[in-house]
C-alpha cells in the first residue's frame, strides 16, 4: 500500500515554516494520542503516522530529501515503512512537543497513565559506505561491521531513588504569577528511571560495553553522493529499559573509470579514428550492466551524441531509469607520413571532404540544450 504524503497527513503546503510544521504535529499528536483514545487501533495508526511525517519534516537535511526523493529516500535501510516508529521512539524524541497537554508536562508510555516514565533512547551511530556506479545502479545489500554500545552480560538496574523510576524530577517556583511547576530529566539518572546496581568489570559507568556486530543494510538502486539512510536500533544501546539509537548510513559514490553520472543519466566518451568515422564501424562500451555494442554509421560527425535509452541509473523515486550518452570524438591523427601526407593533400580540395554541415547537424549549444532538457 502507497504511503501518505508527510505534508498531506499533518495538513500543511511545502513552502510551511518550521513552526508551522511543529504546531501542525502538535495539534494532531494531541488530537490521537493513545491518552485520549485508549485501545483505538486506528487513532493509534495515525499517531505513529503523524509522528513520523514530523520526524522527516522537522529536519532540515531529510526534508530536504524527502522533498526530492519522496518515501524512497528513506527506504531500503530498516527506518521507516509500515509504521517503521514504536511508540517508545515517538515519546523518547517528541514528548516535549505535547508541552502541559497530559499531566503537567509528563507523558505517558505506551498505553499508560499520565506522567509515566520517559525512556532514554541510546546515541546514533554514523558511518559511510562507498559504492561503485554499478551499485548504485543495481541496488544492492551490504553487510557492515559496527562498534556498537552495547548492556554488558550480567548487568543489573535499580530503580532511581531520586526520581523514584519516573526519570523526571518536578520544581515548583513562586513567581509573580503564582505557583509554576516544571519538569526536567533527573539529574541522577539521566532521565533512564534508573541507575547501576551491578556491573561487571568490563562495563562502563553506564553498564554498556563496546561490541562489533555486523548488519545487514539494503540499499535501493538509484541513491546518490551523501545520501543517508537510518537502520533503526542498530546504534548504541541506552542503558536500563533504555530503546536503541538508530545507525545512520551515508552513502558514498566511487568515481567510476569511463562512465560519468549526471542525475540519472550516464555519460561515456567514445574516440573512434578518422577511417573508422569514413566508413562506419561497430564499437563496444561500458554499462552500468556490462558491455554493449554499439554502430557507428559512416560519415558520423565529432560531437555526435548516441542516446541509449534506459541505460543509464534507476530513479529512486520509481519512474523508470534514465539514459546513457554516448558522446563520439573524432580522433584526428598529429602526425602522418609521407604516403598519408601526400594522399590528404590530394584529397584537400575534393568536394566530398568539404564542410556541408545539414539541418540535423545541431550546433554545440543546440546539442548542449538538448542533453539538458
Amino acid at each position: 500500500m502507497a504511503k501518505r504524503d508527510y505534508y498531506e497527513i499533518l495538513g500543511v503546503d511545502k513552502s510551511a515554516s518550521a513552526a508551522e510544521i511543529k504546531k501542525a504535529y502538535r495539534k494532531m499528536a494531541i488530537k490521537y494520542h493513545p491518552d485520549k483514545n485508549p485501545d483505538d487501533k486506528d487513532a493509534e495508526a495515525k499517531f505513529k503516522e503523524a509522528a513520523e511525517a514530523y520526524e522527516v519534516l522537522s529536519d532540515a537535511d531529510k526534508k530536504a530529501r524527502y522533498d526530492q526523493f519522496g518515501h524512497q529516500a528513506f527506504e531500503g535501510a530498516g527506518g521507516f515503512g509500515g509504521g517503521g516508529m514504536n511508540m517508545d521512539d515517538i515519546f523518547s524524541q517528541f514528548g516535549d512537543i505535547f508541552g502541559g497537554a497530559f499531566g503537567g508536562g509528563g507523558f505517558s508510555g505506551f498505553g499508560g497513565g499520565f506522567g509515566g516514565q520517559r525512556r532514554v533512547k541510546g546515541s546514533n551511530l554514523r558511518i559511510r559506505v562507498s559504492l561503485s556506479l554499478e551499485e548504485v545502479a543495481n541496488g544492492i545489500e551490504k553487510k557492515i561491521k559496527v562498534k556498537r554500545k552495547i548492556q554488558a552480560p550480567g548487568t543489573t538496574y535499580k530503580t532511581c531513588g531520586t526520581c523514584n523510576g519516573s526519570g523526571q524530577v518536578t520544581r515548583v517556583t513562586n513567581t509573580i504569577l503564582g505557583r509554576m511547576q516544571t519538569a526536567s530529566a533527573c539529574p541522577t539518572c539521566g532521565g533512564a528511571g534508573q541507575s547501576i546496581d551491578k556491573k561487571p568489570s568490563d562495563a562502563d559507568a553506564q553498564g554498556l560495553k563496546v561490541q562489533e556486530e555486523t548488519v545487514s543494510v539494503k540499499i535501493p538502486a538509484g541513491v546518490v553522493d551523501g545520501m543517508q539512510l537510518k537502520v533503526t536500533g542498530k546504534g548504541n544501546e541506552a542503558p536500563g529499559n533504555g530503546i536503541s539509537g538508530d545507525l545512520l548510513v551515508v552513502i558514498e559514490e566511487k568515481e567510476h573509470d569511463t562512465l560519468k553520472r549526471e542525475g540519472d543519466n550516464l555519460h561515456y566518451d567514445l574516440y573512434v579514428s578518422l577511417p573508422d568515422a569514413v566508413l562506419g564501424t561497430s564499437k563496444e562500451i561500458d554499462t552500468v550492466t556490462g558491455k554493449v555494442r554499439i554502430k557507428i554509421e559512416p560519415g558520423v560527425q565529432s560531437g555526435k551524441i548516441l542516446r541509449l535509452r534506459g541505460k543509464g541509473i534507476p530513479s529512486i523515486n520509481g519512474y523508470g531509469s534514465g539514459d546513457l550518452l554516448v558522446h563520439v570524438n573524432v580522433w584526428t591523427p598529429k602526425t602522418l607520413n609521407k604516403q598519408q601526407k601526400e594522399f590528404f593533400e590530394s584529397m584537400r580540395n575534393d568536394e566530398h571532404f568539404s564542410p556541408k554541415p545539414e539541418s540535423t547537424d545541431k550546433s554545440f549549444f543546440e546539442k548542449v540544450k538538448d542533453m539538458f532538457s
